[in-house]
């Protein structure tokens, strides 16, 4: 290997490396700071490089915050695939599912979520990359859909209902908009939520 290629793989490596700082960082401050006073100036000090340094990653702070979002369904999706790739009844597969997109998830980025509904520019950011996005949530409801399958193979769900149908119910629950709603001023802890919501889903309100 020639040495122009090892430097070029040595700087590559370098900028990948800063990347997932910036956005750790980033990640912090927003956390901390809310949407509204999250600055390029403070992560740029946090990484410890230039405000332009921070730039030639993400043009805008609208940009860092939608590489966070992907970065967040990510690795959701890919905890959501361990859930569906173990042992356990398809029952607890979906509590503990809820439960990650409750807490990990929506939970976790509610004040972004409503930024984003009020925020033309965000919402343009995001838009930008709605075909990254749009593929995660594919892979999360092939994910879902494989589930629903499961549960009928193992005689859990009713197999008279057409799966698109379970499939569009479920996703219908799986929402910022559901979040907000569940969550204001419920007294209950989020598991006991969980598992309200679970028990509704899979078994309906109805008299046993």
């Amino acid at each position: 290997m020639s040495q122009e290629v090892v430097h070029r793989s040595l700087k590559e490596k370098q900028r990948f490396e800063r990347e997932l700082l910036i956005l750790q960082k980033g990640d912090e401050v927003l956390l901390e700071k809310g949407y509204r006073d999250t600055s390029m100036d403070e992560i740029a000090s946090r990484v410890g490089v230039a405000k332009g340094t921070v730039y030639l990653h993400f043009p805008s702070k609208d940009a860092l915050v939608v590489a966070i979002l992907e970065r967040d369904m990510q690795r959701v999706l890919q905890h959501v695939e361990e859930i569906c790739n173990s042992t356990e009844t398809v029952y607890r597969k979906l509590e503990k599912i809820f439960y990650t997109m409750y807490t990990d998830f929506f939970g976790k980025r509610i004040q972004l979520f409503s930024v984003l509904r009020e925020n033309p520019d965000l919402r343009r950011s995001l838009s930008e990359k709605k075909g990254c996005m749009l593929d995660l949530w594919q892979q999360f409801s092939g994910n879902m859909q494989a589930l629903l399958e499961e549960g009928k193979s193992r005689g859990e769900l009713n197999t008279t209902i057409p799966t698109p149908v379970m499939l569009r119910a479920l996703l219908s629950l799986i929402t910022a908009k559901g979040y907000d709603q569940l969550i204001l001023g419920d007294q209950e802890s989020m598991e006991e939520v969980v598992k309200h919501l679970t028990n509704i889903y899979f078994r309906g309100i109805a008299s046993v």
